[in-house]
């Protein structure tokens, strides 16, 4: 029988108590100011330093954000976040049965999960600096990514891998469509000689850099043979389905 200690080493890293804490209390605040009758807005302050951002942007103008790019970016951030959540609880659940069977795999598994804690502990920051409430189904994606890390977990390597890759497809899909959009941004504030301010800039860059690791777990299991799941279609097919599917309730609940 595994003593307590060695069953707490196979689990992995577990996301910290104020992590798991902190946006189910962001959820209480946002109910509260919602009964009071005050009205949650989203705001970009161009008074905030990011490095990288170029210094002449002093001088012009920032972007002023129409009320449907206020709405995107709302809904982009209250998904992101509930994304990184279900990938942190996919992640250490699936830690104890495939670390147990391929002790190899321990520092792949640990360097991708403190990847997505890093963008959880990102998005729950922007969330909780724009007064932004988390998704009303944050305790069921929570409970649902859990139940899906552990049962591919049992399933084998090779499912815990097609599950990366299905969810990292439509996760690095959905950056993308951010990005794409952050771009139309850019080039609008532009063409009218305005920048986007440092903070959209610097979430521009965030979101990039977040994809790119997301898409590098994808080839991690890729290169684990995620292809070789068994059903791989079918597996994949549903999994990608309802990440479409929770990523579409998220942007709106």
């Amino acid at each position: 029988m595994a003593s307590i200690a060695s069953r707490t080493a196979l689990a992995g890293p577990a996301l910290p108590l104020k992590a798991r804490i902190i946006p189910l209390a962001f959820q209480l605040q946002a109910r509260s100011r919602n009964s009071n009758g005050a009205k949650r807005t989203l705001t970009f302050s161009a008074a905030t330093p990011h490095d990288g951002v170029h210094p002449e942007h002093s001088s012009r103008p920032k972007k002023v954000l129409t009320k449907a790019q206020k709405q995107f970016l709302d809904s982009a951030l209250r998904v992101n976040q509930a994304g990184e959540l279900a990938a942190t609880r996919i992640y250490t659940s699936q830690n104890p049965p495939i670390i147990k069977a391929h002790p190899h795999l321990r520092p792949l598994m640990k360097h991708m999960y403190d990847q997505e804690a890093g963008h959880f502990k990102t998005f729950n920051g922007l969330l909780a600096k724009h007064r932004i409430r988390p998704t009303a189904m944050y305790p069921v994606w929570y409970a649902a990514s859990s139940l899906l890390g552990w049962s591919t977990g049992v399933m084998g390597r090779e499912a815990a891998m097609a599950c990366t890759e299905a969810v990292e497809t439509e996760i690095g899909d959905h950056y993308n469509s951010q990005v794409r959009e952050l771009l139309v941004w850019e080039k609008e504030a532009k063409d009218n000689g305005e920048t986007l301010g440092p903070e959209l800039e610097a979430l521009l860059v965030d979101i990039r850099r977040i994809r790119d690791e997301e898409l590098e777990h994808l080839d991690h299991a890729v290169e684990q043979d995620a292809k070789e799941a068994n059903p791989y279609e079918l597996l994949t097919g549903v999994i990608r389905a309802g990440c479409r599917g929770a990523i579409w309730v998220s942007e709106r609940v």
